[in-house]
């Protein structure tokens, strides 16, 4: 058996694509397309601005006098457990302590009725800084939040576990709340009366 023969076919030619062919404008567009998501992925980035006031996750501004941002439901809890408010506070950090309360917190006070009358009236008691809001609505937590974001000068007090979650995603911001009976601190750097 022998080697089988080729011809040569004549007028075939080695095929080629034509500049205007559709192929070649839709890779053109995506490799435009890829160029500017790479001109995007490089932009800038702004990442959040950290407080001048850190020192990794040590508050540097907190320092007595303290002031405690009291909120809506540590109010009632006190009651309840019949804790008296500044001293309980000054119990807990031992130093002198000034309790501040939002006008959201007694905006949802008063809008609790009068079975709340008492938490109110202590709320109102002159002791207490009274610190004005600039913002529309009467919602407590997202007041609290954003006051400790623009200031950490202030240590939070609340029972309210949503807002304490919110809370522990700041970094330096020390959360106080009760437990058996007593008020209790927790992310503080020199809480002599925070559990361990």
């Amino acid at each position: 058996m022998g080697r089988q023969r080729k011809t040569k076919k004549y007028a075939e030619v080695k095929r080629r694509l034509s500049h205007r062919d559709s192929r070649i404008k839709k890779s053109r567009e995506g490799s435009e397309e890829l160029k500017r998501s790479r001109r995007d992925n490089n932009a800038i980035i702004e990442a959040p601005r950290i407080s001048s006031a850190l020192f990794f996750e040590y508050n540097t501004q907190l320092g007595p006098p303290y002031k405690v941002l009291i909120d809506t439901n540590f109010i009632n809890f006190s009651i309840q457990n019949k804790l008296e408010l500044v001293s309980s506070m000054m119990d807990c950090l031992y130093a002198k302590c000034t309790p501040c309360v939002t006008d959201c917190v007694l905006a949802e006070l008063e809008k609790l009725g009068p079975k709340y009358r008492l938490a109110l009236r202590i709320a109102k008691d002159p002791r207490f800084q009274r610190l004005t809001c600039t913002h529309r609505g009467t919602y407590a937590d997202d007041c609290i939040v954003e006051r400790v974001k623009q200031h950490k000068c202030y240590i939070v007090a609340t029972c309210d576990r949503d807002l304490k979650r919110r809370i522990r995603k700041i970094p330096g911001v020390p959360i106080m709340f009760i437990t058996r009976r007593k008020y209790t601190i927790e992310r503080m750097p020199d809480a002599f009366g925070a559990p361990n």
